[in-house]
């Protein structure tokens, strides 16, 4: 016999699995001590849902919508028409995987802000559908909230506190995270992220969208010495970003080399393109990791960690990894298949919020913009 335990009034009671389910009270959740629990991910471009049991990941399926790649960015309504397409093939993936049935399911976790309206409707509303059908709790996931815990989807997990920088398409921010759902905002961009800038100079360039994997890989054919552009400190001690003068910056050494002439005519060698890429990331990268160790510096924690999109990019883990070493920080940074977005880390997130009694309303409903609490 399994146990299953009650949450009542910030106290569990332990119930036997024996009992139906109809005779819990549906304001109560109830979940085993073994946890397998569902995350869907449908906040922008990609539909994702991933298990995990007992915090172990079990399966992680994505589905990318190339169709955004013609339009240089993505279309919101090509995303939601998209999502309402792929979010049950997904699941069904996602549950064979895992070699479950949903059945097997103790609680889903979905992302229910920030992101785009119509693609957070679809994964709410089919989450709040799936749990109720099912009897089992769901609760609200924040975006961020996810990319700053998708660190503790390793083995070696963050010990609090830690700081965290999110660097992805449109979001750029640090964290302090004092404890488990305690957060501190030290800093976040002023105008364009940091992966937004990445998308704009890869457009200005007729490089592929999204603009980071593309500048990554020609940045290190090209030298970063070649060009300097411009880094933005703003004040010390204080950790907001700006990359818009960057961006322009690059927009302006275009036009003054007469490689960009016009938007119809576009003349540049292979070689100008990769110092261009290279000496635009290693700006970005500067300023993303002086910031970082500062603020950890400033608050005294022994660990840091990077999430989002942008922490793939392969010169922020070396850069990150030396300055963590030179100063005797310790470093945590998601695999490789966790930095963008994905249903795994909006499940660790869904098991940690269960296991502490916190789910959400069947009235629940997605805020497209919305800050980390």
């Amino acid at each position: 016999m399994h146990e299953y335990y009650v949450f009542v009034h910030s106290t569990f009671k332990k119930i036997s699995r024996e009992i139906p389910l109809s005779l819990v009270p549906f304001s109560l959740f109830y979940f085993p001590k073994i946890m397998t629990i569902l995350g869907i991910e449908t906040s922008c471009d990609e539909t994702s849902a991933a298990v995990i049991i007992d915090g172990a990941i079990q399966s992680n399926v994505i589905s990318s919508q190339l169709i955004h790649n013609e339009f240089g960015g993505v279309v919101p309504e090509l995303a939601s028409r998209a999502h309402l397409q792929l979010i049950i093939p997904v699941l069904e993936s996602a549950l064979q995987k895992a070699n479950i049935s949903s059945h097997e399911l103790n609680g889903i976790a979905v992302t229910y802000a920030p992101g785009l309206m119509g693609a957070l409707l679809v994964g709410v509303n089919f989450a709040k559908a799936l749990a109720f059908g099912l009897g089992i709790p769901f609760v609200g996931i924040h975006h961020l909230e996810a990319h700053i815990y998708s660190n503790f989807l390793a083995e070696q997990k963050p010990q609090y506190p830690f700081i965290c920088l999110i660097v992805s398409g449109g979001h750029t921010l640090l964290v302090l995270i004092e404890e488990p759902f305690k957060h501190t905002i030290l800093g976040e961009t002023l105008d364009d992220a940091a992966g937004e800038a990445f998308d704009k100079v890869a457009k200005m360039l007729n490089l592929d969208y999204p603009g980071g994997p593309i500048i990554d890989k020609l940045a290190k054919q090209g030298n970063p010495n070649a060009i300097k552009f411009p880094r933005s400190f703003a004040l010390e001690n204080e950790f907001d970003f700006s990359f818009s003068g960057l961006k322009t910056s690059v927009l302006y050494y275009l036009r003054e080399h007469h490689f960009l002439k016009n938007e119809n005519n576009f003349s540049i060698s292979e070689n100008a393109v990769n110092d261009i890429c290279a000496g635009f990331q290693r700006a970005v990268v500067d300023v993303l990791s002086v910031k970082l160790i500062a603020a950890a510096k400033k608050y005294g924690v022994r660990s840091v960690a990077i999430a989002g999109g942008v922490s793939a990019n392969a010169e922020l883990r070396s850069r990150m990894q030396t300055l963590c070493k030179e100063n005797a920080l310790e470093l945590h940074i998601p695999a490789l298949q966790y930095c963008t977005d994905n249903g795994a880390m909006i499940a660790v997130v869904g098991q940690m919020k269960l296991e502490r009694g916190i789910s959400s309303a069947f009235d629940l409903v997605p805020v497209p913009n919305a800050a980390v609490q």
